[in-house]
């Protein structure tokens, strides 16, 4: 029997036990999806500590589409102030790294089977029953797994979700495509406030990825528009700093919200990544926040004796070491997205100010570059 059961093979679920197994803590992973299933085309936005928990599992060196960002341009549209944070703020070679989700999962998945970690497909988990000693999984399938603890990584689906804690719709949507700019990005990256919400420009090979945020109407209209018209639509948001916008990809919409339900786990059972929390993709930290739950909890059980593996007094050192990260992250992006996405006069002007303190001040960029890379414990 495997001392952890881990509901999800995704990112996070794959990280959480490669990490696991690193520290001597054998797991075993139950995933929803067929083996062969086809990995999603989203984009992910990974921090360099993100980066560094791939390198020391081994991950990192198995990835060859990454394109690093080393340098994020701040504005807000029609606003004074703007803030130009760099790699070289903070010592490292690049503030984070932009890459294909399927890319990330095809190298968490090659890893997993080269380190023998047991890993079953198809098995979609419809029940979980905490216990004082155990936790058992009730598979569709009629089976039942049972583990000392057992680690929610699945992203929150299924019906036996708890209700979160804290939840806020923005009903705001994101359009997500890929863009072809008249200008190289050189690495740089950008986050445009707006009223209507944040867009960001992220440099992916010789593309940018756009995330661009709105109402949920105009989100749905705007990823409807003819090619010609969106990049008219998108010059027009955005401005003219990379120049023309001269072809966009397909495009998707996603809605945003935020989803707190926490890191307290009790009765052998804990979640993490978005199982645990969801936030907006401003500035992105969601993601990075989920690795570092996976790489947490495994150095944790790696520190912790096998018998005690699972028990109470584990999961709640575990809760502890996690809040202030994971409600930095929350009220962080929260914070961002209420106090920018408006026009209230007032506000514009303390924005402003806002970037042009963070353009200026050293110990103040430094602070917020490392928060925004390490979380933290940055």
């Amino acid at each position: 029997m495997s001392a952890v059961l881990i509901v999800g093979a995704g990112p996070v679920g794959a990280v959480c036990a490669l990490a696991l197994q690193q520290q001597g803590v054998n797991a075993r992973v139950l995933e929803a999806q067929p083996e062969d299933a086809r990995a999603d085309g989203r984009t992910l936005a990974l921090s360099h500590g993100s980066r560094l928990i791939l390198d020391r599992l081994g991950v990192w060196d198995r990835l060859e589409d990454d394109t690093p960002i080393t340098r994020i341009h701040i504005s807000q549209r029609g606003a004074f102030g703007a803030a130009r944070l760099a790699a070289e703020d903070v010592g490292v070679p690049a503030l984070g790294y932009v890459l294909p989700y399927a890319a990330l999962t095809a190298a968490l998945k090659q890893a997993l089977a080269d380190a023998a970690i047991a890993v079953d497909y198809g098995v979609v988990v419809e029940r979980i029953e905490p216990g004082a000693d155990m936790a058992s999984l009730h598979a569709a399938d009629g089976s039942v797994h049972a583990a000392p603890l057992v680690v929610v990584a699945d992203g929150g689906r299924g019906e036996a979700a708890p209700k979160p804690r804290f939840e806020r719709d923005y009903d705001q949507m994101a359009v997500v495509c890929d863009v072809q700019t008249e200008l190289p990005h050189s690495n740089q990256a950008y986050e445009r406030f707006t009223p209507e919400g944040p867009a960001a420009l992220l440099p992916k090979g010789d593309r940018y990825a756009l995330v661009w945020t709105a109402g949920r109407e105009d989100a749905e209209r705007i990823a409807q528009l003819a090619e010609a018209e969106f990049l008219v639509a998108l010059a027009r948001h955005f401005g003219g700093r990379q120049g023309r916008f001269l072809s966009a990809g397909p495009r998707k919409t996603f809605p945003l919200k935020l989803a707190w339900t926490g890191s307290e786990a009790a009765d052998r059972v804990v979640r993490i990544g978005n199982a645990a929390q969801t936030l907006h993709p401003v500035a992105g930290q969601g993601f990075n926040i989920g690795l570092r739950d996976a790489w947490e909890l495994a150095s944790l059980c790696g520190d912790t004796p096998a018998s005690e593996i699972g028990s109470a007094a584990m999961l709640a050192a575990y809760a502890r070491g996690r809040r202030a990260d994971v409600l930095g992250g929350v009220g962080f992006t929260d914070f961002l997205v209420r106090v920018f996405s408006n026009d209230i006069a007032p506000l514009r002007h303390a924005r402003g100010l806002g970037l042009l303190a963070l353009e200026v001040l050293p110990p103040l960029k430094r602070f917020v570059v490392r928060r925004m890379i390490f979380g933290a414990r940055g």
